[in-house]
């Protein structure tokens, strides 16, 4: 994404702050590129628990070939704001009426994480067809990753498989396109595509020894994402050769994806204020306006969000303008709870009150995932830069918990 400029963040208005300023030509420009770099049988959805914001959605539809959901809100919000694409209902402890949902909203895939879950589907068909991945867990070592996602409640072993094979023999309603194997987050490139090789000649194999037709495997989304280096951006053109060379020893196959905060992290920032800068124990911090309430997203990874310091030189105040320079600073929220931290012990030139503090890589992870009703602070506004004539617009509206 680009940096923010001087105008963009010192012309949002006080009452607006905080404020996500989402960049929705970067967006586009990114997702062209990951694109570019795929092979023609890999299909990209689109991740929606990411961010859902309407705009994003908006930007993307254009570019994916759909998006995933793992909710029945978040089904009906992006049948809202993107009623043509198709979507794909991923995601445990699917309910009832969820189901119902989902057939009736006509998803393209359903991905089914266990036999009560399928058996569940099959009372609701009536007279449709559901067209479904089972997501199964491989015991594989997928080394050190952020987050591992085959096992517990995700998918099933793949011991249960058949047992999903005979459910769907006496229900010809339910027909299996394929497998669904998302088993790690945070994953760059080079690892990633070892994954891929295992689980596509796990599949294979899998398909061949039971006789199944597998057109289909969606490995999930993972791609990994470096705050600390910003710059650092997942190599696509990497991933995608090695793909390439990959589906040669899968003909007919197609391999879907479905990456969410390597998609719309870098279009985001978090545009806020300092309220005061107070020294305790020795060590400087500096209370935000906003929190983790808003961008929860370094709390859940433990990481320091990057930001950049966009200095505000008017002082108004008949008392000095409290300030730290040359040393480390920790930035803090508005919350009573010591682990409302956006970046700790941060190597700052000068930071002072009523300066503003734009955080980078807020596009995924968000606002959406973070604890919004904590002390009941307001919420913050949201902003779409589209383009360099005109570079910010605001609906001023909130986005829905």
């Amino acid at each position: 994404m680009r940096r923010p400029t001087y105008d963009l963040v010192t012309g949002l208005p006080d009452d607006d702050l905080p404020a996500y300023v989402y960049d929705l030509p970067a967006l586009r420009e990114h997702v062209r590129t990951i694109r570019a770099a795929l092979p023609e049988r890999v299909e990209l959805l689109y991740a929606a628990k990411a961010n859902s914001d309407p705009r994003v959605l908006r930007t993307l539809a254009a570019h994916v070939h759909g998006f995933e959901v793992a909710s029945g809100g978040e089904l009906g919000h992006v049948r809202a704001h993107a009623p043509d694409v198709p979507i794909a209902f991923g995601g445990p402890g699917k309910t009832r009426q969820e189901l119902t949902r989902a057939l009736d909203a006509g998803v393209e895939r359903l991905h089914i994480e266990s036999e009560h879950e399928l058996l569940l589907l099959t009372t609701l068909l009536g007279d449709r067809t559901a067209d479904v991945l089972l997501r199964v867990n491989l015991p594989v070592d997928v080394g050190q990753v952020a987050l591992t996602m085959g096992g517990g409640p995700f998918g099933m072993d793949p011991a249960q498989l058949d047992r999903c094979l005979e459910v769907m023999a006496s229900a010809p309603g339910v027909r299996l396109r394929g497998l669904h194997l998302h088993l790690a987050s945070g994953l760059q490139a080079q690892p990633q595509l070892a994954l891929v090789d295992k689980i596509l000649t796990w599949a294979g194999n899998w398909a061949g020894h039971r006789g199944t037709n597998l057109t289909e495997v969606n490995i999930g989304g993972g791609m990994g994402v470096d705050y600390a280096h910003p710059p650092r951006v997942y190599d696509w053109a990497a991933f995608g050769a090695g793909l390439r060379r990959i589906l040669t020893r899968h003909p007919g196959l197609t391999l879907r994806i479905e990456p969410g905060r390597s998609v719309t992290a870098y279009c985001g920032w978090y545009v806020t204020e300092v309220l005061d800068i107070k020294f305790s124990r020795g060590h400087a911090f500096a209370v935000l306006r906003g929190g983790t309430h808003h961008l929860r997203t370094p709390a859940a990874k433990q990481h320091d969000q990057p930001f950049e310091v966009i200095p505000d030189d008017v002082w108004l105040r008949p008392w000095n303008r409290p300030e730290v320079r040359d040393e480390p600073v920790t930035l803090v929220g508005q919350l009573c709870t010591p682990k409302d931290v956006l970046a700790s012990r941060i190597m700052v030139e000068r930071l002072r009150v009523g300066d503003r503090v734009a955080f980078a890589m807020a596009g995924a992870y968000a606002w959406n995932i973070s604890h919004h009703a904590f002390l009941m602070h307001p919420h913050p506004t949201f902003h779409h830069l589209d383009d360099v004539a005109a570079p910010v617009t605001s609906t001023h509206a909130h986005q829905p918990s």
